[in-house]
């Protein structure tokens, strides 16, 4: 008697191919994200202002940024949104816990 191992079936042979296609895509994929994961960690920063002059009476509680401007959230619940070009004060949200 041969052992003669006999040809994979026609749907057997299509669904290896996908389950090897499907392989490669997620690893391409996978490397792909760390990639882009690497190159946006090591973007240089936005630069902080080197100072921020509150209104009369505030105190700053949390600090955010944007790419044209930046936000102070005062310990008054008021959002203080600032222009970075001129650190001039653009406009502010009063933040009202229901």
């Amino acid at each position: 008697m041969d052992d003669v191992p006999e040809a994979l079936p026609p749907h057997l042979t299509y669904l290896k191919r996908l389950v090897t296609v499907l392989t490669v895509v997620m690893i391409a994929g996978f490397i792909l994200m760390i990639t882009m994961l690497v190159i946006r960690l090591n973007r240089d920063p936005l630069p902080l202002p080197d100072r921020i002059t509150l209104p009369e009476g505030t105190s700053a509680y949390s600090f955010t940024q944007g790419q044209d401007w930046f936000g102070v959230v005062t310990t008054d619940n008021q959002i203080l949104v600032y222009d970075r070009a001129s650190n001039r004060l653009i406009q502010t949200i009063d933040v009202t816990v229901p």
